[in-house]
Protein backbone atom coordinates (compact mmCIF):
# COMPACT_ATOMS: atom_id res chain seq x y z
CA UNK A 1 0.00 0.00 0.00
CA UNK A 2 1.22 3.36 -1.22
CA UNK A 3 0.22 5.96 1.68
CA UNK A 4 2.38 8.99 -0.11
CA UNK A 5 0.79 8.36 -3.65
CA UNK A 6 -0.50 12.27 -5.18
CA UNK A 7 -0.18 13.15 -1.25
CA UNK A 8 1.50 16.95 -1.82
CA UNK A 9 4.58 17.66 0.53
CA UNK A 10 5.98 21.04 0.88
CA UNK A 11 9.35 21.18 1.42
CA UNK A 12 11.26 24.08 2.99
CA UNK A 13 15.45 23.67 3.08
CA UNK A 14 17.26 26.36 5.18
CA UNK A 15 20.61 26.87 5.01
CA UNK A 16 23.30 24.71 6.48
CA UNK A 17 25.64 21.79 5.77
CA UNK A 18 22.73 19.32 5.73
CA UNK A 19 20.97 20.96 3.23
CA UNK A 20 22.19 18.57 0.86
CA UNK A 21 20.63 15.20 2.49
CA UNK A 22 17.32 17.10 1.69
CA UNK A 23 17.73 16.24 -2.18
CA UNK A 24 18.40 12.16 -1.06
CA UNK A 25 14.63 12.96 0.71
CA UNK A 26 12.91 14.76 -2.51
CA UNK A 27 14.12 11.42 -4.76
CA UNK A 28 12.65 8.91 -2.13
CA UNK A 29 9.69 10.88 -1.72
CA UNK A 30 9.03 10.68 -5.68
CA UNK A 31 9.99 7.61 -6.07
CA UNK A 32 6.51 6.55 -3.96
CA UNK A 33 4.95 9.01 -6.45
CA UNK A 34 4.04 11.93 -3.58
CA UNK A 35 4.00 15.75 -5.44
CA UNK A 36 6.84 17.85 -4.24
CA UNK A 37 7.06 21.94 -4.28
CA UNK A 38 10.55 23.14 -2.49
CA UNK A 39 10.95 26.72 -1.05
CA UNK A 40 15.14 27.29 -0.71
CA UNK A 41 15.77 30.24 1.60
CA UNK A 42 18.56 32.69 0.94
CA UNK A 43 21.04 30.48 2.61
CA UNK A 44 20.12 27.56 1.56
CA UNK A 45 20.93 28.40 -2.19
CA UNK A 46 24.57 28.45 -0.60
CA UNK A 47 24.51 24.51 -0.23
CA UNK A 48 21.88 23.58 -3.02
CA UNK A 49 21.23 24.81 -6.08
CA UNK A 50 17.54 25.57 -7.16
CA UNK A 51 18.64 23.25 -10.91
CA UNK A 52 19.43 20.77 -8.54
CA UNK A 53 16.27 20.83 -6.61
CA UNK A 54 14.18 21.26 -9.46
CA UNK A 55 15.40 18.97 -11.55
CA UNK A 56 14.64 16.07 -8.66
CA UNK A 57 11.25 17.23 -7.67
CA UNK A 58 10.10 18.15 -11.20
CA UNK A 59 8.53 21.49 -10.09
CA UNK A 60 9.46 24.66 -10.36
CA UNK A 61 11.57 25.91 -7.29
CA UNK A 62 10.59 29.33 -5.12
CA UNK A 63 12.79 31.17 -3.26
CA UNK A 64 11.67 34.97 -2.71
CA UNK A 65 9.05 36.30 -1.10
CA UNK A 66 9.77 39.73 -3.12
CA UNK A 67 9.27 38.30 -6.58
CA UNK A 68 6.63 40.55 -7.99
CA UNK A 69 5.75 37.66 -10.83
CA UNK A 70 5.24 35.29 -8.29
CA UNK A 71 3.35 37.16 -5.49
CA UNK A 72 0.86 38.33 -7.84
CA UNK A 73 -0.21 35.22 -7.60
CA UNK A 74 0.05 35.31 -3.75
CA UNK A 75 2.39 32.42 -3.17
CA UNK A 76 2.50 32.53 0.78
CA UNK A 77 -0.93 31.90 0.60
CA UNK A 78 -1.45 29.49 -2.61
CA UNK A 79 1.47 27.32 -1.74
CA UNK A 80 0.41 26.74 2.08
CA UNK A 81 -3.34 25.54 0.77
CA UNK A 82 -1.73 23.59 -1.75
CA UNK A 83 0.10 21.62 0.64
CA UNK A 84 -1.00 18.49 2.58
CA UNK A 85 1.82 19.29 4.66
CA UNK A 86 4.90 21.14 4.93
CA UNK A 87 8.24 19.66 5.86
CA UNK A 88 10.91 21.83 6.88
CA UNK A 89 14.64 20.22 6.64
CA UNK A 90 16.77 20.90 8.28
CA UNK A 91 15.87 23.65 9.82
CA UNK A 92 18.43 25.73 11.41
CA UNK A 93 18.47 27.38 15.03
CA UNK A 94 17.76 31.08 13.48
CA UNK A 95 14.46 29.60 11.88
CA UNK A 96 13.14 28.20 14.96
CA UNK A 97 14.28 31.52 16.36
CA UNK A 98 11.83 33.02 14.10
CA UNK A 99 8.90 31.15 13.92
CA UNK A 100 8.89 31.17 17.81
CA UNK A 101 8.58 34.86 17.85
CA UNK A 102 5.75 34.76 14.94
CA UNK A 103 8.47 36.56 12.37
CA UNK A 104 7.90 36.32 8.52
CA UNK A 105 10.38 37.90 6.93
CA UNK A 106 10.89 35.73 4.17
CA UNK A 107 9.09 33.36 2.07
CA UNK A 108 9.72 30.27 4.32
CA UNK A 109 8.37 31.77 7.30
CA UNK A 110 5.24 33.34 5.85
CA UNK A 111 4.29 30.24 4.21
CA UNK A 112 4.71 28.86 7.70
CA UNK A 113 2.94 31.54 9.57
CA UNK A 114 0.17 31.33 6.92
CA UNK A 115 -0.64 27.11 7.03
CA UNK A 116 -3.22 25.62 8.20
CA UNK A 117 -1.89 22.36 7.85
CA UNK A 118 0.52 19.64 10.18
CA UNK A 119 4.28 21.44 10.13
CA UNK A 120 7.07 19.31 10.42
CA UNK A 121 10.68 20.74 11.59
CA UNK A 122 13.58 18.81 11.43
CA UNK A 123 16.67 20.33 13.53
CA UNK A 124 20.01 20.20 12.41
CA UNK A 125 22.92 22.62 14.22
CA UNK A 126 25.95 22.24 16.50
CA UNK A 127 25.51 20.62 19.34
CA UNK A 128 26.60 23.79 21.63
CA UNK A 129 24.05 25.41 19.86
CA UNK A 130 21.02 22.64 19.72
CA UNK A 131 21.73 22.74 24.02
CA UNK A 132 21.62 26.32 24.28
CA UNK A 133 18.58 27.13 26.38
CA UNK A 134 17.33 29.64 23.96
CA UNK A 135 17.12 26.79 21.27
CA UNK A 136 15.20 24.97 23.75
CA UNK A 137 12.89 27.88 25.49
CA UNK A 138 12.07 27.96 21.60
CA UNK A 139 11.31 24.60 20.57
CA UNK A 140 8.97 24.28 23.71
CA UNK A 141 7.06 27.26 22.16
CA UNK A 142 6.22 25.71 19.07
CA UNK A 143 5.37 22.46 20.21
CA UNK A 144 2.97 23.87 22.25
CA UNK A 145 1.58 25.94 18.84
CA UNK A 146 1.31 21.92 17.74
CA UNK A 147 4.51 21.89 15.55
CA UNK A 148 5.87 18.38 15.29
CA UNK A 149 10.18 17.59 15.73
CA UNK A 150 12.12 15.30 14.20
CA UNK A 151 14.97 14.30 15.40
CA UNK A 152 18.03 15.43 15.55
CA UNK A 153 20.27 12.78 16.64
CA UNK A 154 23.25 12.29 18.25
CA UNK A 155 26.70 11.76 15.89
CA UNK A 156 29.83 13.14 14.13
CA UNK A 157 28.91 17.03 12.89
CA UNK A 158 30.53 18.29 9.76
CA UNK A 159 32.15 20.99 12.17
CA UNK A 160 34.23 17.79 13.75
CA UNK A 161 32.43 17.92 17.27
CA UNK A 162 30.47 14.88 18.43
CA UNK A 163 26.63 15.15 19.84
CA UNK A 164 23.21 15.70 19.38
CA UNK A 165 22.45 17.95 16.50
CA UNK A 166 22.86 16.15 13.78
CA UNK A 167 20.02 15.86 11.04
CA UNK A 168 17.76 12.96 11.24
CA UNK A 169 18.57 10.95 7.98
CA UNK A 170 16.30 10.70 4.86
CA UNK A 171 15.32 7.65 5.08
CA UNK A 172 14.42 7.76 8.99
CA UNK A 173 12.17 11.38 8.22
CA UNK A 174 11.12 9.51 5.08
CA UNK A 175 9.17 7.02 7.21
CA UNK A 176 7.86 9.07 9.55
CA UNK A 177 5.96 11.09 6.86
CA UNK A 178 4.40 7.44 5.16
CA UNK A 179 3.48 6.67 8.76
CA UNK A 180 1.78 9.80 9.29
CA UNK A 181 -0.24 9.98 6.00
CA UNK A 182 -0.99 6.28 6.80
CA UNK A 183 -2.67 6.83 10.09
CA UNK A 184 -4.63 10.01 8.20
CA UNK A 185 -5.14 7.48 5.72
CA UNK A 186 -6.84 5.26 7.85
CA UNK A 187 -8.31 7.56 10.36
CA UNK A 188 -10.25 8.62 7.19
CA UNK A 189 -13.01 5.68 7.08
CA UNK A 190 -13.56 6.80 11.14
CA UNK A 191 -16.40 8.51 12.51
CA UNK A 192 -15.90 11.20 14.82
CA UNK A 193 -18.63 13.82 16.63
CA UNK A 194 -18.36 16.38 19.11
CA UNK A 195 -20.32 18.90 21.01
CA UNK A 196 -19.23 22.10 22.02
CA UNK A 197 -20.27 25.11 23.95
CA UNK A 198 -23.12 26.29 25.81
CA UNK A 199 -27.03 25.55 25.31
CA UNK A 200 -29.70 28.45 26.23
CA UNK A 201 -32.62 27.42 27.14
CA UNK A 202 -35.26 30.14 26.73
CA UNK A 203 -37.33 31.78 29.70
CA UNK A 204 -39.13 34.42 27.21
CA UNK A 205 -38.16 35.66 23.98
CA UNK A 206 -35.38 37.70 25.42
CA UNK A 207 -33.98 35.86 28.86
CA UNK A 208 -32.33 32.26 29.03
CA UNK A 209 -30.79 29.95 31.21
CA UNK A 210 -27.19 29.06 30.25
CA UNK A 211 -24.04 27.62 31.23
CA UNK A 212 -20.89 29.38 30.81
CA UNK A 213 -18.45 27.57 28.21
CA UNK A 214 -16.84 29.40 25.47
CA UNK A 215 -16.16 26.25 23.34
CA UNK A 216 -12.76 26.62 22.98
CA UNK A 217 -11.42 23.30 24.03
CA UNK A 218 -14.28 21.26 21.82
CA UNK A 219 -13.97 23.68 18.65
CA UNK A 220 -9.69 22.51 18.89
CA UNK A 221 -11.05 18.89 19.29
CA UNK A 222 -12.81 18.57 16.14
CA UNK A 223 -9.91 20.30 14.88
CA UNK A 224 -7.04 17.81 15.57
CA UNK A 225 -9.69 14.52 15.14
CA UNK A 226 -10.28 16.29 11.10
CA UNK A 227 -6.59 17.26 10.70
CA UNK A 228 -5.96 13.72 11.97
CA UNK A 229 -7.86 12.33 9.00
CA UNK A 230 -11.19 11.55 11.04
CA UNK A 231 -14.62 12.09 9.37
CA UNK A 232 -15.54 15.14 11.64
CA UNK A 233 -19.41 16.62 12.85
CA UNK A 234 -19.43 19.47 15.62
CA UNK A 235 -22.53 19.99 17.01
CA UNK A 236 -21.96 23.67 18.69
CA UNK A 237 -24.01 25.75 20.60
CA UNK A 238 -23.73 29.39 20.34
CA UNK A 239 -20.40 30.64 20.34
CA UNK A 240 -17.85 33.73 18.36
CA UNK A 241 -15.90 30.48 17.38
CA UNK A 242 -14.63 29.84 13.74
CA UNK A 243 -13.89 26.38 12.31
CA UNK A 244 -12.40 25.00 9.42
CA UNK A 245 -13.93 23.95 6.29
CA UNK A 246 -12.93 20.12 6.53
CA UNK A 247 -15.46 19.76 9.71
CA UNK A 248 -19.37 19.40 9.20
CA UNK A 249 -20.75 22.50 11.83
CA UNK A 250 -23.90 21.91 13.13
CA UNK A 251 -25.35 25.22 15.07
CA UNK A 252 -27.57 24.45 17.77
CA UNK A 253 -29.14 26.54 20.21
CA UNK A 254 -30.92 24.60 22.86
CA UNK A 255 -30.04 21.38 24.39
CA UNK A 256 -33.08 19.57 22.55
CA UNK A 257 -31.54 20.56 19.60
CA UNK A 258 -28.51 19.26 20.59
CA UNK A 259 -29.55 15.96 21.79
CA UNK A 260 -31.73 15.56 18.25
CA UNK A 261 -28.65 16.86 16.34
CA UNK A 262 -26.56 14.10 18.10
CA UNK A 263 -29.23 11.34 17.29
CA UNK A 264 -28.91 12.45 13.50
CA UNK A 265 -25.54 11.85 13.50
CA UNK A 266 -25.25 8.67 15.35
CA UNK A 267 -23.19 6.05 14.87
CA UNK A 268 -20.28 7.13 15.22
CA UNK A 269 -16.66 5.59 16.33
CA UNK A 270 -15.75 8.06 18.27
CA UNK A 271 -17.99 10.70 20.66
CA UNK A 272 -16.76 13.45 22.66
CA UNK A 273 -18.93 15.69 24.65
CA UNK A 274 -17.75 18.63 25.68
CA UNK A 275 -20.19 20.79 25.59
CA UNK A 276 -21.54 22.60 29.05
CA UNK A 277 -25.49 21.61 28.05
CA UNK A 278 -27.74 23.27 30.92
CA UNK A 279 -28.51 21.42 33.37
CA UNK A 280 -32.60 22.82 33.46
CA UNK A 281 -34.86 24.25 31.20
CA UNK A 282 -38.38 26.50 32.31
CA UNK A 283 -41.02 23.69 31.65
CA UNK A 284 -43.18 26.53 29.62
CA UNK A 285 -41.37 29.28 27.86
CA UNK A 286 -43.58 32.25 27.82
CA UNK A 287 -44.09 33.69 24.16
CA UNK A 288 -44.25 37.15 25.40
CA UNK A 289 -41.33 38.97 27.28
CA UNK A 290 -42.19 38.80 31.14
CA UNK A 291 -42.46 42.04 32.56
CA UNK A 292 -39.95 42.92 35.44
CA UNK A 293 -41.65 42.06 38.86
CA UNK A 294 -39.62 42.09 42.55
CA UNK A 295 -39.95 38.21 42.44
CA UNK A 296 -40.32 35.55 39.74
CA UNK A 297 -41.27 32.34 40.21
CA UNK A 298 -40.12 29.74 37.63
CA UNK A 299 -41.11 25.73 37.53
CA UNK A 300 -37.93 24.17 36.23
CA UNK A 301 -37.60 20.48 34.65
CA UNK A 302 -34.35 18.86 34.01
CA UNK A 303 -33.06 18.82 30.33
CA UNK A 304 -32.24 15.18 28.56
CA UNK A 305 -28.95 14.00 29.70
CA UNK A 306 -27.52 12.91 26.14
CA UNK A 307 -23.61 11.37 27.47
CA UNK A 308 -25.76 9.16 29.86
CA UNK A 309 -28.21 8.58 26.87
CA UNK A 310 -25.63 7.82 24.00
CA UNK A 311 -23.61 5.89 26.78
CA UNK A 312 -26.59 3.79 27.37
CA UNK A 313 -27.69 2.54 24.03
CA UNK A 314 -25.96 0.09 22.60
CA UNK A 315 -28.02 0.63 19.22
CA UNK A 316 -26.50 4.00 19.41
CA UNK A 317 -23.34 3.79 21.16
CA UNK A 318 -20.39 4.71 19.18
CA UNK A 319 -16.93 2.53 19.99
CA UNK A 320 -15.64 5.09 22.34
CA UNK A 321 -17.56 7.68 24.68
CA UNK A 322 -15.53 11.18 25.90
CA UNK A 323 -17.45 12.86 28.83
CA UNK A 324 -16.12 16.20 30.01
CA UNK A 325 -16.95 17.47 33.76
CA UNK A 326 -16.68 21.22 34.62
CA UNK A 327 -15.73 21.28 38.21
CA UNK A 328 -14.39 23.60 41.32
CA UNK A 329 -13.90 20.97 43.60
CA UNK A 330 -13.12 17.43 45.03
CA UNK A 331 -11.76 16.78 40.82
CA UNK A 332 -11.38 13.17 41.14
CA UNK A 333 -14.28 12.04 43.59
CA UNK A 334 -16.77 14.20 41.49
CA UNK A 335 -15.23 12.69 37.72
CA UNK A 336 -15.09 8.63 38.76
CA UNK A 337 -18.47 9.15 39.79
CA UNK A 338 -19.68 10.67 36.64
CA UNK A 339 -17.90 7.84 35.05
CA UNK A 340 -19.92 4.96 36.79
CA UNK A 341 -23.03 7.28 36.91
CA UNK A 342 -22.79 8.36 33.04
CA UNK A 343 -21.36 4.58 31.82
CA UNK A 344 -18.65 6.31 29.88
CA UNK A 345 -15.52 5.38 28.72
CA UNK A 346 -13.90 8.11 29.70
CA UNK A 347 -14.35 11.53 31.78
CA UNK A 348 -11.58 14.60 31.11
CA UNK A 349 -11.64 16.40 33.73
CA UNK A 350 -10.50 20.44 34.77
CA UNK A 351 -10.83 22.52 37.54
CA UNK A 352 -12.77 25.64 36.22
CA UNK A 353 -12.26 27.67 39.34
CA UNK A 354 -8.92 28.37 38.07
CA UNK A 355 -9.21 31.32 35.76
CA UNK A 356 -5.71 30.75 33.83
CA UNK A 357 -7.61 27.09 32.52
CA UNK A 358 -10.79 28.30 32.76
CA UNK A 359 -14.10 28.76 30.46
CA UNK A 360 -12.40 31.84 28.44
CA UNK A 361 -8.62 30.83 28.49
CA UNK A 362 -6.77 29.62 25.56
CA UNK A 363 -5.00 27.34 28.17
CA UNK A 364 -6.54 24.31 29.87
CA UNK A 365 -5.09 21.47 32.35
CA UNK A 366 -7.08 18.34 32.15
CA UNK A 367 -7.39 14.68 34.14
CA UNK A 368 -8.33 11.88 32.03
CA UNK A 369 -10.09 9.11 34.16
CA UNK A 370 -10.37 5.60 32.49
CA UNK A 371 -13.21 2.81 32.92
CA UNK A 372 -11.12 0.02 31.93
CA UNK A 373 -7.48 0.74 31.89
CA UNK A 374 -4.72 -0.56 33.50
CA UNK A 375 -3.81 3.17 34.96
CA UNK A 376 -7.37 4.56 36.04
CA UNK A 377 -6.38 8.31 35.43
CA UNK A 378 -3.40 10.53 33.89
CA UNK A 379 -2.94 14.54 33.76
CA UNK A 380 -2.32 16.90 31.23
CA UNK A 381 -0.67 19.77 32.47
CA UNK A 382 -1.03 23.07 31.38
CA UNK A 383 -0.80 23.92 28.12
CA UNK A 384 -2.60 25.73 25.13
CA UNK A 385 -5.94 23.95 24.23
CA UNK A 386 -4.47 23.18 21.20
CA UNK A 387 -2.16 21.20 22.13
CA UNK A 388 -4.10 19.61 25.28
CA UNK A 389 -6.62 18.30 21.96
CA UNK A 390 -3.82 16.84 20.28
CA UNK A 391 -3.01 14.99 23.45
CA UNK A 392 -6.32 13.63 23.72
CA UNK A 393 -6.54 12.41 20.29
CA UNK A 394 -3.36 10.46 20.08
CA UNK A 395 -4.65 8.83 23.49
CA UNK A 396 -8.12 8.15 20.81
CA UNK A 397 -6.35 7.29 17.97
CA UNK A 398 -4.58 4.63 20.10
CA UNK A 399 -7.67 3.15 22.14
CA UNK A 400 -9.26 3.22 18.53
CA UNK A 401 -6.39 1.06 17.12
Amino acid sequence: MNNLSHRKILLIICGGISAYKSLELIRLLKKKNAKIKVILTKSAKKFVTPLSVASLSQEKVYDDLFNAENEAEMDHISLSRWADVILVAPVTANTISKLSAGSSDDLASTVILASDKDIFLTPAMNVRMWEHPSTKQNLNKLKSYGYKIIGPEIGDMACGEFGEGKMTEPKDIFKIIETYFGEFKKNQKLKALVTAGPTNEYIDPVRFITNKSSGKQGYALARSLANRGFQTTLISGPTNLQIDDNINLIKVETADEMFKATQKNLPADVAIFSAAVADFKVKKEKKEKIKKYDYLHLELEKNIDILNYVSKHNSLRPKLVIGFAAETNDIQENAQKKLIEKSCDWIIANDVSNDSIGFDSNFNEVSIFYKDKKIKNEKLTIKKKSEISEEIIDRVIEQLN
